[in-house]
C-alpha cells in the first residue's frame, strides 16, 4: 500500500514512513492511494473475531508489505489486552434501534487510546526495525495527551512533547498528563486555543531544517496511523449489530473530524453506513458547514465539552481531497483561502456529495445538560458532555427514525465530573487505577503562543542527555 498527500506535492510514501512522517512535506494530510474493500461475505465472516482479531483483519490491506500478518495480529494483540471491558468496545441499548458504542475502556479512559495504544508499539516495532528515534510533538485539547503519553511513556526511541491550550482542559484531563513524570516526557500549557496549540505543531512540521534536526514526528489524528485504527470499531459495532445485512448510522462528537473520518473510511471500505452524523457544541464550525456549504472560522467559545473547543477540522481536509476527486491543487488553494481569510467555500458538487452522508447538529451546554439529564432518567445511562452531543445528535437525526443508530461514546463520565453533576446531582468516581490521580505531584511548563520559544524548548530537550 502507498499513501499519497491531499496537497498532491510531497512524495509517494509507503506505512512505515507515512507513520514516522505524520504530517506530509507539503503540508498536506496522508490518504492511502486506493482504497480496499471487503465484499459482503468478507464482512459476515468477521462475526466472531475478538477486537484484537478483528483489527488486525480491517487493518491489513493498509500496512501490506511494511507488517507480515504475523507482526500485524501480535501488535493488535497486546495493544488491546490492557483494556478493562472484554468486549474492548462494548455496545449498550438505549432504545428500540439506539446504541451507545462505549470507546473509553482504555488506559486514559477514551475514545483516544483505541488508536494510540496501537500506535504507541507500531512506532517500537518501526524505530526498532529501521533503527531510528524520533520526537513526538503534538497538540491536544484534551484527551489526545493523556493517550499519547501513556502509549509513548518511557519508549527507548521516543521523546515526547504534548501542549495543550491553558486553562482549557478539564483537571482530570490535565493531571492525566501532567503528573506522568517519565524522562522522556514533557507537557506544554499554552497561552491560546487548542487551534494555537495546533497551529505551532504545524509550523513546526513546516520547518524542514528543524523537523529533519529533530526527527520530527506526530501522534495527533493528522498521522494516517491514528485514522486507520479507528476504522476498527465501526466494524466491530457493525459487525455485531448485524452488517453487512443491516444498514446503520453513526453519531460522533466532533472538533477535528478525524473520527467521523474514520467512519467515512469505513463505509469505503463496504461497511453499509447510511449516515454519518456530527455533533457539535457551541463552536459549531462544522454544523454550520454542512448547512451551508461554507468553511468559516468564528472565534473558540470555551464549552461543557472542552474536546470539542475547535475552530479548524485539521482532517476535514481528507475529506475534502476524496470529494474534490482527489484534485491536490484544488485543496492546496481552498486550504490557502481558509488560512489567509478564515473562510472557504466549497464547490458545489463536492458539497452536495458530502450531503449525501453527513448530517450535523448543535447543542450548547444547556441543551447538552438537559440530553445528559434525560439520557440518564430514561436509560441509566451516565454519558460525559461530549458523548451526550453524539448521542443527542443521533437521537435529531432523521435518520434514526427507520434507521439503526450508534452514537459513539467518547470519554469516561468521570474525566468531567463536574459537568455530569451539574446535570445528574451524581459525580462518578475515577477507576481504581487513577483513584490518587488528584494527589500525584504535577510537571508542566507554560509558554506562549510562540513558534520559535517553541523549537528551542524541544531543541533542549531532546538534547538533555548530551549536555
Amino acid at each position: 500500500m502507498k499513501y499519497v498527500s491531499t496537497r498532491g506535492k510531497a512524495p509517494v510514501l509507503d506505512f512505515d514512513d507515512v507513520l514516522l512522517a505524520g504530517l506530509a512535506r507539503d503540508g498536506g494530510l496522508y490518504l492511502p492511494e486506493s482504497w480496499p474493500s471487503f465484499s459482503a461475505a468478507e464482512i459476515r465472516s468477521m462475526r466472531g473475531l475478538s477486537y484484537g482479531e478483528l483489527a488486525a483483519r480491517v487493518m491489513r490491506p493498509f500496512v501490506e508489505g511494511c507488517l507480515s500478518d504475523a507482526e500485524l495480529a501480535k501488535l493488535c494483540t497486546e495493544s488491546y489486552a490492557g483494556f478493562t471491558h472484554p468486549a474492548v468496545a462494548p455496545l449498550r441499548q438505549i432504545g428500540h434501534n439506539q446504541w451507545v458504542m462505549e470507546l473509553f475502556h482504555g488506559p486514559t479512559l477514551a475514545f483516544k487510546d483505541y488508536a494510540l495504544q496501537l500506535v504507541g508499539h507500531l512506532f517500537d516495532h518501526v524505530l526498532r526495525k529501521k533503527n531510528q528515534r524520533v520526537t513526538i510533538v503534538g497538540a491536544t485539547s484534551g484527551d489526545t495527551g493523556s493517550a499519547a503519553i501513556e502509549a509513548c511513556r518511557d519508549r527507548a526511541a521516543i521523546d515526547i512533547v504534548i501542549l495543550h491550550p491553558h486553562g482549557r482542559v478539564s483537571d482530570v484531563q490535565r493531571r492525566q498528563m501532567t503528573t506522568v513524570l517519565s524522562d522522556n516526557v514533557r507537557n506544554v500549557a499554552v497561552d491560546g486555543t487548542f487551534d494555537d496549540c495546533q497551529d505551532l505543531v504545524k509550523a513546526l512540521f513546516n520547518d524542514g531544517a528543524f523537523r529533519d534536526e529533530v526527527n520530527l514526528s506526530a501522534v495527533n489524528s493528522i498521522n494516517w496511523a491514528r485514522v486507520m485504527a479507528q476504522i476498527v470499531y465501526y466494524f466491530a459495532a457493525g459487525v455485531a449489530l448485524g452488517a453487512p445485512d443491516v444498514p446503520m448510522s453513526f453519531a460522533v462528537p466532533t472538533g477535528n473530524f478525524g473520527n467521523v473520518f474514520a467512519g467515512y473510511a469505513a463505509k469505503l471500505m463496504g461497511l453499509p453506513i447510511d449516515k454519518l452524523i456530527v455533533g457539535s457544541n457551541t463552536n459549531d464550525i462544522l454544523t454550520r458547514f454542512f448547512e451551508g456549504g461554507v468553511m468559516k472560522t468564528d472565534g473558540v467559545v470555551p464549552t461543557l465539552s472542552p474536546s470539542m473547543d475547535i475552530q479548524v477540522s485539521s482532517n476535514f481536509e481528507r475529506l475534502m481531497y476524496l470529494a474534490l476527486d482527489r484534485d491536490g491543487a484544488a485543496v492546496d488553494a481552498l486550504m490557502g483561502e481558509f488560512r489567509a481569510h478564515g473562510a472557504m467555500v466549497m464547490p458545489q458538487g463536492a458539497w452536495t456529495a458530502m450531503r449525501q452522508v453527513f448530517e450535523a447538529y448543535r447543542f450548547d451546554d444547556e441543551a447538552t445538560l438537559a440530553t445528559m439529564r434525560a439520557l440518564k432518567r430514561s436509560t441509566g445511562e451516565t454519558l460525559d458532555p461530549h458523548s451526550a452531543i453524539g448521542v443527542g445528535a443521533g437521537l435529531k437525526s432523521h435518520s434514526s427514525k427507520n434507521t439503526t443508530v450508534v452514537a459513539l461514546a467518547t470519554a469516561h463520565p468521570a474525566k468531567f465530573p463536574d459537568a455530569v453533576e451539574k446535570a445528574t446531582g451524581i459525580r462518578p468516581s475515577l477507576p481504581p487505577h487513577m483513584a490518587d490521580l488528584f494527589e500525584r505531584p504535577e510537571r508542566k511548563d507554560r509558554m506562549g503562543n510562540d513558534a520559535e520559544a517553541l523549537k528551542s524548548y524541544v531543541r533542549a530537550f531532546t538534547n538533555r542527555k548530551s549536555v
